[in-house]
């Protein structure tokens, strides 16, 4: 059993963290870089260490100092949230030689599914589809370019040790494809030190859709369902929903099927998301993310488990709480409130002059901001996220509308008119979303 969790994290998901440990009868370490000394995380867990200055690679990225501070104060677990060090092997082995719980999945498991084209091998030997495309990380131009003539253009290069966009580039033809080749490289090599690249075909115009697992260390795996990830900007992420509107009991149980085998491909444990291209009535692996993701609330919203609560549990050697797969009741969509111009998409640190959450039913928001709190410049922009829920995707739609109209942040500018104009897209109350979603709607808006 663990009685008192550090948290190797900050922002909302170190809140959301910190709520769970109470829920849990945990004791709570913070840890902070001195750019957010004020922080609520900070204010809020039972104690507190400065680990280094503001830039992320001196302070939260900082293993020696973070274990430190789990062994100065006495705490026994580690919690990852997202970002930062959550899928780092090297770390999660470190926590563990330390003799702290580490609140994950084994470091193993976070080092195959890490690397994208290990990833892909693993997989389609358990019978998961996998889009053609190479089974090792490419060595030169050439052989990219001869492999993608013969499954056919379009085709995508991945950086092989990471994800979020960096390392990624799309290639038409062989022309593009040798210019693309060596972006990527150097991308993905100074994003994640490492320049290995994999290729794909690539689909134009795919729905992004992710399953949801839970897994014990008594052997039980279980998919909870999907959500719907296709609104997206560079590969980031805007709006997410659960379930998936095109999604039927069937294709669920297929793409849940699908991702309970990654899973156990690894011997996986605690909460991933398995994560899927949808195309034309098929879907295709695209990777594993080993750790919390920041739309578990959706799925949360629909199912009614807690999944920052089972991982703790799980931690503590506890059985998952549920045996199958859940019902999933109603609908729920989450929409990232960043730091930034809603239209050119630049970042908007500053001062919170002004705040004012919205009210009603099926409304959640998870944050870390309060008045007068100082948006720092050194780290993502996400600032809130608004869940909202009702019976129906349609009723949750007009509860999205009510919620982000009495939701204000003043003294920085915000994703919020964004989301509120993509809501009235007749795409999106339809339904009729893919990746280019986000395309098309500028060229519309």
């Amino acid at each position: 059993m663990i009685s008192k969790v550090l948290i190797a994290n900050r922002g909302e998901i170190a809140l959301r963290i910190i709520a769970a440990c109470r829920e849990a009868g945990l004791a709570t370490v913070a840890v902070h870089s001195e750019a957010d000394r004020d922080s609520l995380h900070v204010r809020m867990a039972d104690e507190t260490v400065c680990i280094g200055p503001a830039y992320a690679n001196v302070s939260y990225l900082n293993i020696t100092a973070v274990i430190a501070a789990a062994e100065i104060t006495g705490a026994d677990a580690v919690h990852p949230g997202y970002g930062f060090l959550a899928e780092n092997a090297h770390f999660a082995e470190v926590v563990g030689e330390c003799g702290l719980t580490w609140i994950g999945p084994p470091p193993e498991a976070i080092r195959l599914m890490g690397d994208k084209a290990t990833a892909r091998r693993t997989v389609a030997a358990h019978e998961v589809p996998i889009l053609p495309g190479s089974a090792e990380p490419l060595t030169s131009r050439e052989k990219a370019v001869e492999l993608a003539e013969s499954i056919g253009f379009p085709v995508i290069l991945k950086a092989s040790a990471g994800g979020g966009g960096k390392g990624m580039r799309v290639a038409s033809d062989a022309r593009e494809l040798r210019h693309a080749f060596d972006t990527a490289r150097h991308e993905a090599e100074r994003a994640f030190g490492v320049a290995d690249v994999y290729l794909e075909k690539y689909l134009t115009s795919p729905r992004h859709i992710e399953v949801q697992v839970m897994a014990d260390t008594h052997g039980r795996v279980v998919a909870l369902g999907e959500r719907e990830c296709s609104i997206q900007r560079r590969h980031q992420k805007l709006i997410e929903e659960a379930p998936s509107p095109v999604v039927d009991e069937e294709l669920r149980g297929r793409m849940c099927e699908a991702a309970q085998k990654c899973a156990e491909a690894v011997g996986y444990v605690s909460a991933g998301t398995v994560e899927f291209l949808y195309d034309g009535g098929e879907f295709y692996f695209m990777e594993m993310n080993t750790r919390i993701q920041v739309e578990h609330p959706v799925t949360e919203a629909v199912t009614g488990i807690d999944l920052v609560l089972e991982q703790l549990q799980v931690a503590g050697g506890q059985p998952l709480s549920f045996r199958r797969r859940p019902k999933i009741t109603g609908h729920a969509i989450e929409f990232r409130i960043n730091a930034e111009d809603p239209v050119t998409f630049a970042p908007s640190p500053g001062t919170i002059t002004e705040l004012c959450y919205p009210v009603g039913p099926g409304v959640r928001i998870d944050t870390h901001i309060t008045k007068g709190y100082r948006v720092p410049p050194y780290y993502d922009s996400l600032l809130a996220k608004l869940i909202v829920s009702g019976r129906d995707r349609r009723e949750a739609i007009r509860r999205a509308g009510r919620a982000l109209s009495m939701l204000v942040v003043g003294g920085v500018k915000t994703s919020i008119p964004l989301h509120q104009r993509i809501i009235e897209d007749p795409d999106f109350v339809e339904g009729r979303l893919s990746t280019q979603f986000m395309e098309r709607f500028a060229q519309r808006d």
